[in-house]
């Protein structure tokens, strides 16, 4: 008998080790906050594929692009004294015509409601166009959009990257190309702040221990030297934007 109860005290203790061990194989997927139960939790199905959270926010941040985007390209193309400055309108005001027509059709068929009315802090950036003029002007007009365009496009390729909606992935195609002709425009008014641009990635990033050391900042290094931009395409002019199809269950 006292043979039986150690084996049957050893064969408990197994048992409860192995369980201690699996328990948090299966369980840990399923607890909240990890990232497999946070995407499941955020994720709604559609006849396109799952629509997460990412992907709304992102179809929300296209619209709002286009909110104050267009009509800041339409205020260059009026006011702008140079050239290239009204060039670069011309490509917001086209390019956003036609990803405000394409964002509205997929959330249309997404069945989702998108803003109407520019963020606080765009319509904050329109105000500062209105209230300057000449270089000043155009000088705000090229770095307040070229950062802008700048912070979602690495936004645009996560989404590309990452979404299983086919609607979306579809729609983060267009977007790519819209912004990258934007930054390529805007950066071809010669008036783009890069040092800027580069402070405020270097304070939003994480120092990384590796890498070649820094230039001797006691060596005479060059400007860099002024590159001619390649000409982007431009974009037909879609139809009017719609609204949701017939398809779609009117709300």
């Amino acid at each position: 008998m006292r043979y039986l109860s150690s084996n049957g005290l050893i064969v408990v203790a197994l048992t409860a080790t192995v369980a201690a061990i699996v328990f948090p194989v299966w369980s840990y997927d399923d607890r909240a906050g990890t990232g497999q139960a946070s995407l499941r939790a955020g994720s709604v199905p559609t006849p396109y594929g799952p629509l997460s959270a990412a992907d709304r926010d992102f179809l929300v941040r296209v619209r709002l692009a286009g909110l104050w985007e267009l009509p800041a390209g339409q205020q260059a193309v009026a006011r702008a004294p140079s050239v290239a400055v009204k060039k670069a309108g011309e490509h917001l005001v086209e390019g956003h015509t036609y990803l405000d027509a394409r964002v509205r059709e997929v959330a249309a068929r997404l069945n989702m409601e998108l803003p109407s009315q520019p963020s606080e802090q765009q319509q904050g950036w329109l105000k500062e166009f209105t209230d300057s003029s000449g270089r000043e002007y155009e000088t705000k007009f090229a770095n307040i959009l070229r950062r802008a365009h700048g912070k979602v496009f690495s936004l645009v390729a996560d989404i590309r990257d990452s979404t299983r909606n086919t609607l979306v992935r579809a729609l983060a195609d267009d977007a790519n190309t819209t912004v990258l002709d934007h930054i390529n425009v805007l950066e071809a008014t010669g008036l783009v702040d890069y040092d800027a641009i580069a402070d405020d990635s270097a304070a939003t990033a994480t120092a990384s221990p590796t890498g070649p050391l820094p230039p001797d900042p006691e060596a005479d290094v060059p400007p860099a030297a002024p590159v001619t931009p390649t000409p982007t395409p431009s974009f037909p002019l879609p139809p009017a934007a719609s609204r949701p199809r017939s398809e779609v269950t009117n709300r």
